[in-house]
């Protein structure tokens, strides 16, 4: 009897773990194949942002997750665009560093949170910050100018720390304007085409 007994939970636990198995392998599939669409994902996160921040004005609460979720925010977007390398480590270890003059290798910028993770936890921040606006335990009363200066505060700081960053190591976190591998199609259109592996040109 006793035996029987155990084969009964253990069943339930493994379609319990089966099903949730499943379920992220659902999930999973989901997230490969809206990968290629980043302006619709942008465009869908920037829609859940602007729901939660609605609901937050209509109904004059839930401060504190608002100032909470604009923190994580922008911890998200200093690490997206922040290198993955920190130049300064290799300009103290004498290593290969990031190049400053035209002539020089071209590297492309790696970030240290890509943009993909980046859309992902955006996302799933602002949705978690909806669903919290839905229970009033998380809606304490505060002085809410207090954290909107803040914020700001804390907001100019950072990115002035960044950009100064940026213009001593000399590297731009976008790949506007930057110059772009030669493929072979291009390379039969133009006369003027260097036959030196590795080509770049500019945009």
């Amino acid at each position: 009897m006793m035996q029987g007994d155990d084969a009964v939970p253990n069943s339930k636990g493994n379609v319990v773990s089966q099903a949730w198995k499943r379920l992220q392998q659902i999930y999973q599939k989901f997230l490969d194949d809206i990968t290629p669409y980043a302006l619709t994902r942008w465009l869908f996160a920037a829609v859940l942002i602007i729901a939660f921040l609605a609901r937050v004005f209509l109904l004059q609460g839930w401060y504190i997750i608002t100032y909470a979720l604009g923190i994580y925010h922008l911890n998200l977007f200093i690490a997206f665009i922040t290198p993955k390398v920190d130049p300064a480590d290799e300009y103290e270890d004498e290593g290969p560093q990031l190049p400053t003059r035209a002539n020089e290798e071209f590297r492309p910028f790696i970030r240290r949170l890509p943009e993909f993770k980046f859309w992902h936890s955006v996302t799933r921040s602002s949705v978690f910050g909806i669903i919290c606006t839905f229970f009033n335990c998380f809606n304490i009363p505060v002085f809410w100018p207090i954290l909107v200066v803040y914020f700001i505060t804390l907001l100019c700081i950072t990115m002035r720390k960044q950009i100064q960053h940026m213009i001593r190591y000399r590297y731009l976190p976008f790949s506007y304007g930057k110059p772009k591998y030669q493929g072979h199609e291009d390379s039969g259109k133009s006369e003027n085409v260097s036959l030196v592996p590795g080509a770049v040109r500019e945009e």
